[in-house]
C-alpha cells in the first residue's frame, strides 16, 4: 500500500516537472528550482532505502526534469542580466 501510493504521489509530481519542461516557456523560480531539486532528491533516497523501487524511478526522473529546468532558469536569468 505505501509503494502504491508513494507512486502515485511521486508520478503526479513528475506529471508536473514534465509539464513544466514541455513548456519551453516557463522559467521557474529559483526558490521552486531548489525546493523541489531538494524534495525529489530526498524522495528518491527514502524510497531506494525503502526498497520502493518504482517510486524511487518516478522520483529520480522528476529530480532530473527539476535539473533540466533549473538549467534553462539559470540561462535564461544570466541571459537576463547580460542584456
Amino acid at each position: 500500500m505505501v509503494s502504491t501510493l508513494l507512486s502515485i504521489t511521486f508520478a503526479c509530481g513528475l506529471f508536473i516537472a514534465a509539464a513544466h519542461v514541455v513548456n519551453t516557456r516557463f522559467t521557474a523560480p529559483v526558490y521552486d528550482a531548489i525546493a523541489n531539486l531538494l524534495a525529489f532528491g530526498c524522495a528518491t533516497a527514502a524510497s531506494a532505502l525503502l526498497h520502493h523501487w518504482v517510486p524511487a524511478a518516478l522520483s529520480a526522473f522528476a529530480f532530473l526534469c527539476w535539473v533540466a529546468l533549473a538549467v534553462r532558469t539559470a540561462t535564461r536569468r544570466a541571459g537576463r542580466t547580460a542584456a
